[in-house]
């Protein structure tokens, strides 16, 4: 199968390209400098030309809390953008399978957990990423319109948890909160600092998969597209607090000082775990630990930095 895979350099990206199972498959894989997806006529052009059997939308402009607070209308036209383009010039030239990878901050912020997939649009988002969610729930919504259409046009979503692990970014400015930990509690221990500041009280849920195991699933889903749901949860069915992130990164790490909390600080939602009921029925699961993922990530830290 000719697989066009937009966002190709980032991290999940990245990992789907690197997954066994990409060689069972041709891979198209520009660089955003060979594709502009804010480009309409460009992203028009490319599919027209390239004629894939398959679409799977990684692509996005993505950050932290401080990230998406800092810079909404960027998060929000860039992403939305993006995910509207390819969508249309997909549905247009007759590409019959799009995966749409989405976010849990499409799920409203008050929302009981765990988080179903039917809650989608049933409440307020969070405020400190609105912009993205709204460019995510937007693009989940046209999907399921352009299979509402047209049946024979498979155009579905993925919503997984929180991603981390090889090619992520560690610039706190634009990471997510493991890599940002990471890089954070390694400079600590570096610089010989007796404690570490935490946003908020620390309380907050949070759920992380490693990415590798999330291209494990996307190359399962590809096998199973007709069966998979229009919409799809993809996490591990349990959370931990901040603080747990915190102390469980620092003995991975080998820092030895404490931590402080500041409470000044956003803390975003106060948990975010979604619901495995589908996944489940799908038939798939994920196989690394935490633990095990964040020796891996952090391996591959030292490993950038050494370079």
């Amino acid at each position: 199968m000719k697989i066009f895979i937009t966002g190709a350099r980032g991290m999940v990206g990245s990992n789907i390209i690197e997954h066994p199972s990409s060689s069972m498959h041709e891979i198209l894989a520009p660089t955003s400098k060979e594709l502009n997806l804010l480009d309409m006529e460009n992203v028009q052009t490319y599919i027209k030309v390239n004629k894939p059997d398959m679409i799977i939308h990684a692509a996005g402009f993505v950050g932290g809390i401080q990230a998406n607070m800092d810079q909404p209308v960027k998060f929000l036209v860039d992403n939305m953008y993006m995910g509207l383009n390819i969508l249309t010039a997909s549905k247009e030239h007759g590409v019959k399978r799009f995966m749409n990878l989405s976010s849990s901050c499409v799920y409203p912020r008050g929302a009981q957990n765990p988080l179903s997939e039917d809650l989608i649009l049933k409440g307020e988002l969070e405020p400190t990423n609105e912009g993205y969610a709204i460019a995510k729930v937007a693009c989940t919504r046209l999907c399921e319109y352009i299979n509402r259409e047209n049946e024979s046009y498979l155009y579905k979503t993925v919503i997984p948890c929180n991603l981390y692990g090889k090619y992520d970014k560690f610039d706190p400015e634009h990471s997510h909160m493991i890599p940002a930990v990471i890089s954070k509690i390694n400079k600590a221990k570096n610089n010989s600092l007796k404690s570490i500041d935490i946003w908020g009280d620390g309380l907050a849920r949070r759920e992380f998969m490693y990415t590798s195991d999330f291209a494990d699933f996307v190359y399962y889903a590809i096998n199973h597209f007709e069966t998979m749901p229009q919409n799809i949860n993809v996490g591990l069915g349990r959370d931990y607090t901040i603080n747990e992130y915190y102390q469980k990164i620092a003995n991975i790490v080998g820092y030895r000082g404490s931590f402080t909390h500041d409470l000044s600080r956003p803390t975003g939602m106060q948990q975010k775990l979604i619901d495995d009921t589908k996944l489940k029925v799908f038939g798939w699961q994920y196989q690394t630990t935490l633990e095990q993922g964040i020796q891996k990530t952090y391996d591959y830290f030292l490993s950038e930095i050494d370079k």
